[in-house]
């Protein structure tokens, strides 16, 4: 703290008027020091002179020799009655050097202390299933019966969904933010909200379930780690959403292909008039959905987990069910059965990955992004690919809170130096330096054909939109190198041209802009993919080879692409090793 005095005075030979700078500084390591500037000197002089003095208690460190002789006189001298003063009335202090250490071990204490409250597991859940489902309104109970809402904003909500006449959906919008989507009652984008338990935090990630918002409902559950898939007991609306073209189809075959492996199927509206908590229409569903689920690629018994509840009341949520309303039920709760889930653990030594959902402003660029792979802590250097260019962490926020370091499977919002937000896109990711993710404008995969749009054939030339991870692009079918026996799992020796719904092949895939992506067998959440076309999933896939040397930097870019020469042609001779070659497009003519 500094704070200065200017007094003018009239001396005492004329009107010529003096001004005295009076300044005293408080710090806690010299208590106040006063300096009283030699009278008749010039004001800017002085304002340096402070401003020097400021710099010494903000680094510990003056230099004698930019101040003026008088003034380090008197501050050597206040400095020595200072530490008189403290002589008398404390025991000696030790160096500065100690006081340092003191710090530093205070710090650690901290960062001990953060990760103590870290230890929690976290687990991101999405939340899917057919429009009406009761998704968001599960979502809001879950967060009312967690306590990270109070009653006066139920009030509030209850009052508004009043208002509208929409009684029933005051829990749905604590969850559904948007003016939009409470007037319609539909969830649009994805909504972002956090709870705990004892054991866990979890991250509920509510998707949209219209079928016009696929593809907002992809980008959540692409970070996901379990899903909850909400299906509704009423009569009529179970069967709507399981019918061909319904919802809860699409969003159990979405939610495989993106690597949700564990799901929880709940019964939602169980309390309503038309089903009473009856066991009949809860064993209907489940007779119904368990074929469906297994040729999904689901394993029923150890991967999926059903229950009935009542989203808007609450019930089977955090306590277990009464037994006069359900006398049937004897297994856990929502809350017990989250508990319990077990994932496949992550590797935090591995390279780092983060590909980027979101990035905005504030104070730098910030981006967002679940951790795949790999640790971070504040200071680190890395890469955000394809575009190669190197920032450096400022800080990192995980739910809010800014920690100094974070694991895979983390929420974070990152503050980074080194780049602007406009040179960044969702899709891009944040990768180490050492091995960063490889960045490519072509790949081989292996595709399952699900349905395709009437008259439209499979083959080399057919275009779709790509959805992997947090990237949607163009894509276009280049080759079909093979089909796959669906028997005997192995390629078929007959070259094919075409292949119909059902069918399993290996092809050659080209995207206009270059994409970050992963061998599936390296990194799966990287390497999984989705093509839709018109509105409709037609298509499910994996990567399986990379273009060689597409994580060779030629001329500080990656130019992973699809030329078939060890030649730079354009007439100038050159020849280059066939790896290099293979990195670059050359132009005919």
């Amino acid at each position: 703290m500094v704070q200065q005095v200017a007094k003018e005075s009239v001396g005492t030979k004329g009107n010529h008027k003096r001004t005295t700078i009076f300044t005293y500084t408080h710090t806690k390591r010299t208590g106040f020091r006063f300096i009283l500037y030699a009278e008749g000197k010039d004001i800017e002089e002085d304002i340096r002179s402070l401003q020097l003095d400021s710099a010494e208690e903000n680094n510990g460190v003056v230099n004698p020799g930019d101040a003026r002789p008088e003034e380090v006189e008197v501050v050597d001298k206040m400095e020595e009655d200072s530490e008189e003063v403290q002589a008398v009335s404390q025991p000696v202090h030790p160096e500065p050097k100690v006081k340092h250490k003191e710090v530093s071990a205070v710090e650690d204490a901290e960062s001990q202390q953060e990760t103590e409250g870290n230890n929690k597991r976290h687990l991101n859940v999405v939340f899917i299933g057919h429009v009406d489902a009761g998704k968001s309104t599960t979502g809001g109970q879950i967060l009312f019966l967690s306590g990270q809402v109070d009653d006066r904003t139920i009030q509030k909500y209850e009052k508004e969904a009043k208002d509208k006449s929409r009684e029933s959906w005051y829990m749905a919008y604590i969850m559904d933010t948007n003016e939009e989507e409470r007037i319609k009652g539909k969830t649009v984008e994805v909504g972002r909200a956090h709870f705990e338990t004892e054991t866990t935090r979890f991250t509920i990630l509510d998707a949209p379930g219209h079928k016009s918002y696929v593809p907002n409902m992809i980008s959540g559950a692409s970070q996901a780690d379990i899903g909850v898939l909400v299906i509704s007991a009423r009569k009529g609306e179970f069967e709507t959403g399981f019918e061909k073209g319904g919802q809860t189809r699409e969003h159990v075959m979405l939610a495989k292909t993106l690597g949700v492996t564990k799901l929880l199927l709940v019964v939602n509206k169980m309390d309503d008039h038309t089903v009473n908590w009856s066991k009949e229409r809860y064993d209907e569903i489940e007779s119904k959905m368990t074929p469906f689920l297994k040729a999904s690629g689901y394993n029923v018994k150890k991967d999926v987990q059903f229950l009935p509840i009542s989203g808007l009341m609450g019930l089977n949520m955090k306590t277990r069910v009464d037994k006069s309303l359900c006398p049937w039920w004897n297994g856990p709760c929502l809350f017990e059965a989250l508990d319990r889930i077990e994932i496949t653990p992550r590797d935090p030594n591995g390279p780092f990955r983060m590909p980027i959902i979101d990035k905005f402003k504030d104070m730098g660029t910030v981006v967002m992004g679940k951790v795949e792979s790999g640790s971070v802590r504040e200071g680190d250097s890395l890469l955000v690919m394809p575009n190669k260019a190197q920032v450096k962490v400022l800080a990192i926020y995980c739910d809010d809170n800014r920690v100094r370091h974070a694991g895979p499977g983390e929420n974070l919002r990152i503050r980074l130096s080194g780049i602007e937000e406009e040179d960044i896109l969702s899709g891009f990711v944040l990768s180490s330096v050492a091995k960063p993710v490889a960045a490519v404008t072509e790949f081989i995969a292996q595709l399952q054909i699900l349905e395709l749009l009437d008259n439209a054939i499979f083959t080399a030339g057919y275009k779709a939109v790509l959805h992997i991870h947090a990237v949607v692009e163009e894509c276009e079918i280049v080759e079909l190198l093979h089909q796959i026996d669906l028997k005997t799992k192995k390629p078929m020796k007959k070259k094919v041209l075409f292949v119909k719904n059902g069918a399993i092949v290996v092809c050659r895939i080209q995207v206009n802009n270059s994409i970050c992506t992963e061998k599936f067998a390296d990194f799966a959440q990287l390497g999984r993919f989705t093509l839709r076309t018109e509105g409709k999933t037609v298509a499910v896939g994996k990567v399986t080879e990379l273009p060689t040397g597409s994580r060779i930097c030629w001329e500080n870019m990656c130019l992973p692409v699809r030329a078939r020469t060890s030649s730079l042609g354009c007439g100038t001779g050159l020849k280059v090793p066939p790896t290099v070659g293979a990195l670059l497009r050359i132009p005919r003519g």
